[in-house]
C-alpha cells in the first residue's frame, strides 16, 4: 500500500470510527436524560435534529470515499454479476417493504415535533426520554431483528469492491453489529421480558433458517411488550 493511499485510508478510517461514536452517543440514554434535565424544550426536536445531523455530517464522509476509491480488490464478473445486481435489487425492494412496518413520522421525529406543545418537558428526571414507538415484530422482523441493517450489509457486500470500500464497509459492518447491540440494550430497557425474549428467538443481523417466530409467537410477544408498557 503506498503512501498516497495510507495518507487518505487513515484519516478516513479515523473519521467513519469518529461519526460512529457520535452517532451512538446521540442516539444513547444517557445523552437524551442529559438535555432533557438541562434543555427540556430541545427534546420535542431531538429526534428530527438527530436525524439531520446524521445525514449531513455522513454526506462528506461518503463524497470523500468516493473521491479516493483505491485499486480494485473484487470486480464481479459474468452470470455472478448479475447475480449480485439481482440481490442489491432485492435488498432495496425489501427496505422498501419494511417501511410499512414502521411509523415512518416517529422515526424522522416528525410526529415528536408536531405534539410539542401536548409534551410534558418539565425537568424532572423521571420523564420519560424515549421515542413514542411501538415494538416492531412485522414480517420481515420475525425472521431478522433488523432487516434494515440486512439490507443495507446486502446491498454493500454486493458492489463491486475497491480497497477504500473494503475497509469503510468492514468498518459500517462492524459498527451496525456493535451499534445494534447498544441499540437493545436501550429497547430491554423499554419493552423489558418481551424483547429479552425476542433476542433469543431470532438472529441479530442475519436470518438464519432455524431461528424464527410464528405469527402467533410474534403476536403473544407484542402483548407482552405493550403490558410491559402500561405496567412501566
Amino acid at each position: 500500500m503506498n503512501n498516497d493511499i495510507t495518507n487518505t485510508l487513515v484519516p478516513l478510517g479515523l473519521a467513519f470510527i469518529a461519526y460512529f461514536v457520535s452517532h451512538s452517543l446521540l442516539a444513547s440514554l444517557w445523552m437524551k436524560s442529559t438535555v432533557q434535565r438541562h434543555w427540556p424544550q430541545l427534546m420535542p426536536a431531538y429526534r428530527l435534529l438527530f436525524n439531520v445531523l446524521s445525514i449531513l455530517l455522513l454526506i462528506p464522509l461518503i463524497l470523500w470515499m468516493q473521491a479516493n476509491p483505491g485499486p480494485p480488490i473484487w470486480l464481479w464478473q459474468g452470470a455472478l454479476a448479475w447475480l449480485m445486481k439481482g440481490l442489491t435489487l432485492s435488498a432495496v425492494l425489501g427496505f422498501l417493504w419494511s417501511l410499512k412496518a414502521y411509523d415512518n413520522s416517529v422515526f424522522l421525529g416528525i410526529t415528536q415535533w408536531k405534539n410539542r406543545h401536548n409534551t410534558n418537558t418539565g425537568t424532572s428526571t423521571n420523564t420519560n426520554t424515549t421515542d413514542p414507538e411501538q415494538l416492531h415484530i412485522s414480517t420481515q422482523h420475525r425472521f431478522v431483528r433488523h432487516p434494515w441493517y440486512f439490507f443495507f450489509l446486502v446491498i454493500m457486500w454486493t458492489q463491486d469492491l475497491h480497497l477504500t470500500q473494503v475497509i469503510v464497509y468492514g468498518l459500517i459492518t462492524a459498527y451496525l453489529f456493535i451499534g445494534s447491540r447498544l441499540e437493545e440494550q436501550k429497547l430491554i430497557v423499554q419493552f423489558g421480558e418481551a424483547y429479552i425474549n425476542y433476542r433469543k428467538q431470532v438472529p441479530g443481523l442475519f436470518p438464519l433458517p432455524w431461528r424464527w417466530l410464528s405469527k402467533k409467537e410474534a403476536e403473544y410477544l407484542l402483548a407482552l411488550a405493550t403490558k410491559s408498557q402500561v405496567n412501566g
